[in-house]
Formats: C-alpha cells, structure tokens, sequence
C-alpha cells in the first residue's frame, strides 16, 4: 500500500501554499482534513525550501512547527505519523519530542556537522532527499552529465554514511528531489527512471505536488492549476516502484492510486 504523505507548510512563503496554514489553529485544521482525505503521514515544516527562498533561523522555525505538531498528536486518526520537515537538527530533536515520527531532511543529513548523529541517536526514519545546491542558488543554472545515474549516486552514499553512522537501511527512504536543482528535462528524468532507485535497499518518494516543471509543460499554469500534472507524476512513479508520495492533493492522490492499482489487477 503506498504511503501518502499530506504536505503542512507552516511558513508565509512556500511556493503553493505559503501563508495559508501558518496560524497554529489553521494548521491544525488542515491535517485533520488531510487525515480524514486518507494521509498516512503528515509532513510539517517551518522553512520554505522553494527556490530563492533565504534561510529562517533555529528558533524562528521551531516557534513555528512545534505549536503545530503539539497541537495535531492528540488529534491523530490510528497509525497515522507526523514527520518534521527540516534540514536543522535541534529543530529535528525539538519535533521529535514534542511527538514527530519521521525526519524529512532535503540536505539528506548534509546541512550541519552533526547531523547524522542527531539522526542515530533520534532512532526515527528518515527521508534522505537529494538537492543541487542552496534554495537561494539552487535554480541558479542545474547541469548533470547524467542526472539519473548521478542523483543515484549521491543517494548511494548517503545511505551509506546513515548506515556507517548507525542508521539502518531499513530506517531510510530515498527521494531524488525533484525541483531541487534540476531543469524541467531533468526532472522529467528522473521520474521516467524511478526504478533507478528502487534497489537502494530502503523505500522511494516521489515530492513531485505542483511543482514548477509541471507549468513548464503546460503553458505556465499556476501552482494551483496544476494537480493534473501531479496525478500523472504520481501513477508514473508508482508504475516505476515508488511508494512514498508526498502531495498537497491527498484525496485526489488516494483516489488516483485505487483506480490505478484496480485497473492493473482486474482482468
């Protein structure tokens, strides 16, 4: 059964939805609806990540995600999780005590010296994401000799220093970052070859909801016109082995997902 995870950006300025969840009472709201649309996870971060956006500070990011995550444990439908969405250890310790399940890291444990550390000790999956440079640079001018083979690579090593560090194989989960870093073509790429990644030994995410490269396929659309877009990366990347979605549309998401996994059984 493939994960879904509901996207809570808890920030004024992320691409699709900044502003709109930043209060805590209106972030609560939006994962409970998210929950009952069918996530199994519920992603919150406090730093927007879209290209161009500058870095907020340590305690600035945990003044805003921890009010929300406190808020949504006692709201939690059965074996749904909450992960934190950050690239910031303490703010990572911070969610997890406060009752995060899951580290989503789109530096895949790169952005501070004790980072894998923190990640060993935490004991909590992780999501390993690949990305070309800083949000403020990352769109700057993406090149790739390769781009499959070479984010591959890079999410290769990765989980080899979680697992040098402590971190089991079987705690990680490996997303080839798409929109961090990379061209329309090659993100195009990357989700035709998703199955590139399916024999890392953990399981495989696909964060491909609304983003740019999808505008850039058809006539610029805003990021809310493009859940068509979304749908069609999600069933494609599905059809290569991924089974981690993580999406702003869960309904929409889920009900893809059942009528393709029908259409593929039913004789």
């Amino acid at each position: 059964m493939p994960t879904l995870m509901g996207i809570i950006n808890v920030t004024p300025d992320s691409f699709s939805d900044g502003g709109r969840f930043a209060s805590r009472d209106h972030a609560l709201a939006h994962g409970v609806r998210l929950m009952e649309e069918g996530a199994h996870v519920l992603d919150i971060g406090g730093e927007s990540t879209r290209p161009g956006a500058a870095p907020v500070s340590e305690n600035e990011e945990m003044d805003r995600v921890l009010p929300v995550i406190e808020a949504l444990v006692p709201h939690l439908k059965d074996g749904v999780r909450l992960s934190i969405d950050t690239r910031k250890p303490r703010v990572a310790e911070a969610a997890i005590a406060a009752g995060a399940h899951i580290w989503n890291d789109v530096t895949a444990l790169e952005f501070a010296a004790d980072s894998l550390e923190m990640a060993a000790r935490l004991g909590v999956p992780v999501i390993l994401m690949h990305a070309c440079g800083t949000p403020e640079t990352m769109q700057d001018d993406p090149h790739y000799d390769d781009v499959v083979s070479e984010v591959r690579d890079y999410l290769t090593a990765r989980i080899a220093a979680c697992e040098a560090a402590g971190i089991p194989r079987d705690r990680l989960i490996a997303d080839p970052g798409i929109g961090f870093g990379k061209t329309v073509e090659h993100n195009v790429e990357l989700i035709r070859h998703m199955s590139a990644f399916t024999d890392l030994g953990c399981e495989v995410m696909l964060g491909a909801s609304r983003k740019r490269f999808i505008a850039g396929l058809d006539r610029g659309v805003d990021a809310d016109e493009r859940l068509g877009g979304s749908l069609a990366a999600v069933i494609a990347a599905l059809r290569q082995g991924a089974s981690w979605f993580r999406v702003h549309d869960v309904a929409a998401t889920r009900q893809a997902l059942a009528v393709t996994k029908a259409l593929e059984t039913r004789s």
